[in-house]
C-alpha cells in the first residue's frame, strides 16, 4: 500500500445474520475515503463469529461491529480467544509506540459489550426488556471535553437495539485505564433501575459505544418501512413506538446529527494523527 492509504480492518460480529449495520460502516468508509489529509481508505472485512476470521495488527484503524445474542456467547470458542487476543495486543501495542504509530479502533454495541468484559470496567448483564428505537442518549460531565462527544448535543439521539447492558462501573478499573464515561441511557424516573452505559473512552485511540451511530436515516427507514419488518416492530413494540421511530428517522437532528459526526469524526481525528499534515506532505 501506499503511504497515503489508510487501512482499515471491519471486524463483522453479525454472526452471518441480516443486518442494516454492515452496510452503514462501509458506506461511511467509502464516504470518508480521501477526505482526510488526502489519504486513500481501504479496508477489509472479517467474519469473526461465524467465519472465525480475524485480523492482524498490521491495520491503522478497526471497527468493530454490533451483533445478535448475547456477548458472553463466545465463551471457549476460537474467535472469542482471538479477539481478546487482537484487542490486548492492539492495547499493549498503543501504550509502547509513539501517536503516529498507534492504533484506533471503535467498538459498537455488541463489540461495546465484548470490550467492557475484556477491561473490566463494568458489569455486562441481561435487560428486564429490550431496549428498541430513536431514543435519547445522555452526555456525562466527562464528555464536554472529549473530542468526538463534545461536538453532539445535549441530549443526542441514536438508534438502540440492545437485550443487554453494561452497568456497575468498576471505577476503580475504569481509573486505572484513564477510561471515562461519555454517555448514560435515557432518564427514566419512573423506573428504579440503574441508567446503562452507552459510551466509553477507553483511551484516545479506542471508543466505544453501545448505541449504533454507523445507523443512517436512509437506510433505516428502508429496511424498518418494508412490510415484514415493519409488521415484526408492531407486533413486537406496539404501533406507537412504530410511528415514534419513524418520525425521529426523518427528523435531521436525531440520528442523521449522530450518524455524519460520531464515527466520521473518529475517523478523521485518527487520520490526522496517522498522517499528520507534515507528514503528507513530505511523502507527496
Amino acid at each position: 500500500m501506499g503511504a497515503n492509504t489508510i487501512r482499515v480492518a471491519v471486524i463483522d460480529l453479525y454472526n452471518g445474520a441480516a443486518n442494516q449495520g454492515m452496510r452503514g460502516v462501509k458506506e461511511i468508509l467509502t464516504e470518508r475515503s480521501g477526505k482526510v489529509n488526502g489519504q486513500t481508505i481501504v479496508y477489509d472485512i472479517f467474519e469473526a463469529r461465524n467465519k472465525d476470521e480475524m485480523p492482524s495488527t498490521n491495520y491503522d484503524l478497526y471497527v468493530s461491529s454490533g451483533g445478535p445474542g448475547s456477548p458472553f456467547d463466545g465463551e471457549g470458542l476460537r474467535w472469542e480467544k482471538e479477539y481478546f487476543d487482537l484487542i490486548d495486543k492492539l492495547w499493549n501495542h498503543n501504550q509502547k509506540n509513539t501517536v503516529e504509530s498507534r492504533k484506533h479502533v471503535f467498538f459498537i454495541c455488541h463489540s461495546f459489550q465484548m470490550a467492557c468484559r475484556f477491561f473490566d470496567v463494568a458489569q455486562v448483564t441481561k435487560r428486564r426488556s429490550t431496549s428498541f428505537g430513536v431514543l435519547p442518549v445522555h452526555k456525562t460531565s466527562d464528555s464536554q471535553h472529549d473530542s468526538v462527544f463534545s461536538h453532539l448535543p445535549e441530549p443526542f439521539y441514536a438508534v438502540d437495539s440492545r437485550d443487554w447492558q453494561a452497568v456497575q462501573p468498576n471505577n476503580k478499573k475504569l481509573k486505572s485505564l484513564g477510561a471515562k464515561i461519555l454517555a448514560l441511557e435515557k432518564i427514566r424516573p419512573h423506573v428504579e433501575l440503574e441508567r446503562a452505559i452507552m459510551a466509553i473512552r477507553f483511551s484516545e485511540e479506542f471508543l466505544a459505544t453501545q448505541f449504533h451511530p454507523e445507523a443512517d436515516p436512509t437506510g433505516m427507514n428502508i429496511h424498518f418501512q418494508k412490510e415484514d419488518k415493519r409488521k415484526a416492530v408492531i407486533e413486537t413494540y406496539g404501533e406507537s413506538k412504530y410511528k415514534d421511530m419513524i418520525k425521529h428517522l426523518n427528523d435531521p437532528d436525531k440520528i442523521n446529527l449522530t450518524h455524519t459526526l460520531c464515527i466520521p469524526e473518529f475517523i478523521s481525528q485518527a487520520i490526522k494523527k496517522i498522517r499528520p499534515v507534515e507528514q503528507v506532505a513530505t511523502n507527496c
